[in-house]
């Protein structure tokens, strides 16, 4: 069998292996900036909740002696 003539040729493995490492990095890149992303959308939309939340229990009326209960101190 004849072999490849490319991969005989002296530095072949280093360009293939920069070709990979280029590669992965640039995947990398990609997948990164849709992290970034999803981070941003998420943050929107948790803060988005927060204010719903916010304004729909300042608008609930209370009775007069009814004791006011902060949802977000973890023991409910």
């Amino acid at each position: 069998a004849a072999a490849d003539p490319v991969s005989m040729v002296p530095g072949s493995l280093e360009r293939e292996s920069w070709c990979n490492e280029h590669m992965i990095h640039k995947r990398l890149d990609i997948i990164e900036e849709k992290v970034i992303k999803t981070v941003e959308h998420l943050e929107s939309e948790v803060k988005s909740l927060l204010n719903i939340i916010s304004e729909t229990t300042s608008h609930i009326p209370t009775a007069p002696g009814t004791p006011l209960i902060d949802i977000f101190d973890g023991q409910y």
